[in-house]
């Protein structure tokens, strides 16, 4: 049986900490705030969460160092607490926290697997990060020699532990920014790692505060990328071999039909 724990970084969102931590309570499960450098009133938000909250376990950094070193951070507090999967999800409140429950119950059923979401969106949306995530997505197709992930930048998702932690120690190199979402899921891809996916309601709140940066958050990912593309000619041969795998996999069921 899977024990999981929530991973909630917070950059300059403490307002809607609250509401997202009460959403999760119910779970029983820890809840791992890591505080990524905020200034004072955000981390009166945290502060106050842990003390209303038993669940609620802290984590401070002495800076911002961007999403993915809080995510990382909160993956070694969960593996220091002995849970087995985690299920991260941003404290803005974009994300319908409703789904978590599904999102757990699919982890039970595939315990091996990354179960990673696709965003369905409202009017609010932006038209221009729409447009980004089609540019970012195509990449993903071209260093996975996969068309089957459908979106590979939302953060909601349940990561089996033990593989994250091996990839935390052998991988020194990992997008800390915009690029974190991409750069994950790429290596989870690269080891074989089954992918299970399902859709989650994204929403952008009129007065919602945004961390993106149009110049430094494309220059991450870019380089990301870049990074990912000269590890895929490396691993041209088993991509290779999985696509053609995939492909008479698809055929068969076809002529089954």
């Amino acid at each position: 049986m899977n024990r999981f724990a929530f991973i909630v970084p917070v950059y300059r969102h403490g307002a809607t900490l609250d509401k997202v931590v009460s959403s999760l309570v119910k779970f029983n499960c820890p809840v791992i705030v890591v505080d990524d450098g905020n200034a004072e009133e955000d981390k009166a938000f945290i502060r106050h969460a842990a003390e209303k909250y038993s669940c609620v376990v802290p984590v401070w950094r002495d800076k911002n160092g961007g999403k993915g070193k809080a995510v990382n951070d909160g993956v070694r507090k969960a593996h220091e607490l002995g849970v087995t999967h985690v299920l991260q999800i941003d404290s803005d409140g974009q994300h319908d926290i409703s789904r978590v429950e599904h999102f757990l119950e699919l982890s039970e059923k595939n315990p091996r697997a990354l179960i990673c979401s696709y965003p369905e969106y409202d009017e609010s949306a932006p038209a221009a990060r729409l447009k980004a995530r089609k540019v970012a997505n195509t990449w993903l197709n071209i260093v996975t020699l996969s068309n089957e992930i459908k979106d590979c930048m939302i953060g909601f998702r349940v990561y089996p532990l033990e593989p994250y932690w091996k990839l935390l120690k052998s991988h020194a190199i990992l997008d800390s920014h915009m690029g974190f979402d991409i750069d994950i899921l790429v290596h989870f891809i690269w080891k074989g790692i089954p992918v299970v996916q399902s859709p989650v309601k994204i929403s952008y709140p009129k007065d919602g505060v945004s961390n993106f940066r149009v110049v430094r958050d494309n220059v991450h990912i870019s380089l990301a990328y870049t990074r990912l593309c000269i590890g895929m000619m490396f691993r041209s041969p088993v991509l290779i071999f999985r696509a053609i795998k995939r492909g008479l996999r698809k055929n068969v069921k076809a002529v089954v039909q």
